[in-house]
């Protein structure tokens, strides 16, 4: 089963963009500009929300990790 977990971002600054980010078990990740209705790639993310993926993608491979440990200790 490939379990997926849903954020919510809006940007402050120009272009203004209303994001959600699709982060999947299995490390996949789909990242949707819900202005556009479009599937956009990390490297069209700048100042902010490249700062949000970051840290959620840094939060879940911690996560992930963990998991794994408690699981093979």
């Amino acid at each position: 089963m490939n379990n997926c977990e849903n954020y919510r971002f809006i940007e402050t600054h120009r272009p203004f963009r209303d994001l959600t980010f699709k982060f999947y078990s299995n490390g996949s990740l789909t990242i949707i500009d819900n202005s556009a209705d479009e599937v956009i790639s990390p490297r069209e993310l700048k100042g902010a929300s490249y700062d949000f993926y970051v840290r959620k993608r840094i939060a879940y491979i911690k996560q992930d990790l963990t998991a794994k440990l408690n699981k093979y200790a």
